[in-house]
């Protein structure tokens, strides 16, 4: 073999393992898992208001975690919960960081209704997630709804970004439904049959989450999307999910 040729095949191999070097470094910063936070030990629990912005419904929520002894905060989204559900997440990601920043070894949050689908997006786009104790979405059109289909078909003037975002199929449900659950992070994602605003109200499935219709465990219960955060079997549900035994599926109805 002649010199050159003998130079260019090393200098060919030398990329090469530095190419599988680079890989192989890539594989096991993805094969590792994420420590994930003291399930014994809860941190603050962050609540997100759903489209519009509303914090009733959640305070009341709050309220009731804050009566089991724990601290219980309901966030103020920028404009009013309509806008980008981007910037939302970022308003959950600065909340997230100002509770670590204070000292809280994690935090637990819940979304509700288009609250669930800004939390799914943090998770997915923010480090201060790895800080995440365990997750409780309610409602949350995590694969969109007919009604913001509709509302961005028939009038887009009256569509804000996030009602177009909510659009079955929309550019950005694409990319929630790319990413499961992360392992290790208890996810309950918590809806209602008589859903009349997530149409379907399975829309709020999360892969790698535990999935549960209220009607699974109380087939009696009569729960509106809007009652969904004060109705008192998913107050108990949620409490219990946010709880510090172990992870485990809801298996009856709370009395």
């Amino acid at each position: 073999m002649s010199p050159r040729r003998r130079l260019l095949l090393g200098a060919a191999l030398a990329v090469l393992l530095a190419v599988l070097a680079v890989v192989g470094v890539r594989l096991i910063n993805r094969a590792d898992p994420v420590a994930r936070p003291d399930q014994a030990r809860p941190g603050p629990v962050l609540l997100v208001p759903g489209y519009g912005g509303s914090r009733t419904g959640l305070s009341q929520l709050a309220a009731r975690l804050r009566a089991e002894g724990r601290t219980a905060s309901v966030l103020t989204l920028p404009g009013e919960g309509t806008g980008d559900l981007l910037v939302q997440a970022g308003t959950v990601d600065a909340a997230v960081r100002a509770a670590l920043d204070e000292g809280a070894p994690s935090v637990d949050v819940v979304g509700y209704s288009a609250g669930g689908v800004a939390v799914k997006l943090w998770v997915d786009r923010h480090r201060s997630a790895d800080s995440a104790r365990r997750i409780v979405t309610l409602g949350s059109p995590l694969h969109g709804t007919r009604i913001a289909g509709a509302g961005s078909a028939l009038a887009p003037g009256s569509c804000p970004a996030a009602c177009r975002q909510l659009a079955p199929g929309s550019a950005l449900l694409d990319t929630v439904d790319e990413e499961p659950v992360p392992d290790g992070l208890p996810w309950l994602s918590l809806w209602t049959d008589d859903d009349e605003t997530v149409q379907p109200p399975d829309s709020a499935r999360l892969d790698g989450a535990t999935n549960l219709a209220v009607q699974t465990l109380c087939p009696d219960a009569r729960i509106s999307h809007s009652a969904l955060p004060t109705d008192p079997i998913v107050t108990a549900l949620v409490l219990e999910a946010l709880g510090t035994t172990p992870w485990s599926a809801p298996a009856s109805c709370p009395a």
